[in-house]
């Protein structure tokens, strides 16, 4: 009687271990974190270009590097690589924009869209510009990048705008080269002051910053007593700017010193061209203006559902 009430109690056991056991197996598979299936290349180029046309560029970023990550031989790669350094830029994250937009550059050295990538890499350099106040290396490093449109892609649609915005960058460099002449002027270190207003005028005579730095550089001669170089100084001015408040107020000046002649035109009167005294280089007579934000690459018009090109191996 006790064996058989033993093997009872056996059985008893393993019939709930056995229960225990599928119930764990069964708990353990519930629990089990489920791994979302990959979107294909084109979901997730289509969800990256949407993301972009509603502003949303993080996400989309995201869309084109997990694109490039995961299908490294789909024939959206080159795109992606694209619409993502345009996500950081449009977010104002250009060195990470500029640092995809080499990327493709580098691997797609024949793209049509190459000029296009170029361009929007120095306008991420262009966006960087400081203030005149602050360090111009930023400036410089634009000026590079624009110049490499411009020889490069001469005739591409990015050229002449890659133009305008190197002259605002010439005319920037311009505007911190007087603000340390004037700082020079004020501290009476005329030789510096001098210096700074003659490479104004000497290397940057298409900018607006020309007329001031002659004034300038006849207000400082003034000071210094050398009036043959005031009066040399005033001419030019008079004659490239004769409509200038700058030269308004250095005709003031220089009248007050009794140093004015016939070789000075009247403030506000075109000098004819039978002037005998030689004019300096002329300069441009049009500001040009900032076009603003890039435009959106060529492939953000295409169709979102367009067949994938060929794999690139």
């Amino acid at each position: 009687m006790k064996a058989l009430h033993f093997r009872g109690h056996i059985s008893r056991i393993l019939s709930a271990t056995v229960l225990l056991s599928l119930s764990g197996c069964s708990l353990f598979k519930e629990g089990t974190p489920q791994i979302p299936k990959l979107a294909s290349a084109e979901t997730l180029y289509n969800n990256g270009i949407d993301a972009l046309r509603t502003r949303r560029y993080t996400l989309a970023a995201a869309e084109f590097e997990v694109l490039q990550q995961n299908y490294p031989y789909s024939g959206y790669v080159a795109n992606a690589q694209l619409m993502e350094g345009y996500a950081y830029y449009l977010k104002g994250q250009y060195p990470e924009a500029v640092q995809q937009l080499n990327r493709f550059i580098s691997l797609h050295p024949t793209s049509s869209d190459e000029a296009y990538a170029y361009y929007l890499r120095a306008l991420c350099f262009y966006e960087q510009i400081a203030d005149v106040q602050r360090d111009q290396q930023g400036t410089v490093e634009a000026m590079e990048a624009l110049g490499e449109v411009i020889t490069r892609f001469p005739q591409s649609k990015y050229a002449q705008d890659a133009e305008l915005k190197v002259d605002l960058c010439r005319d920037h460099l311009a505007g911190k080269e007087m603000l340390i002449g004037r700082f020079y002027q004020r501290e009476r270190n005329y030789e510096a002051a001098i210096n700074r207003y003659q490479h104004v005028v000497q290397d940057f005579q298409t900018t607006n910053h020309v007329p001031e730095a002659l004034e300038r550089m006849v207000e400082v001669y003034l000071d210094l007593g050398l009036t043959d170089q005031a009066r040399k100084s005033g001419i030019v001015l008079g004659y490239n700017y004769p409509g200038s408040k700058w030269y308004r107020f250095a005709y003031d000046d220089l009248k007050r010193y009794k140093l004015l002649s016939g070789n000075f035109p009247a403030p506000g009167k075109a000098v004819t061209a039978q002037a005998s005294q030689p004019v300096a280089p002329d300069k441009k007579t049009s500001s040009p203006t900032d076009a603003g934000h890039a435009p959106a690459p060529h492939a953000m018009t295409q169709p979102q559902a367009q067949s994938a090109p060929a794999p690139q191996h």
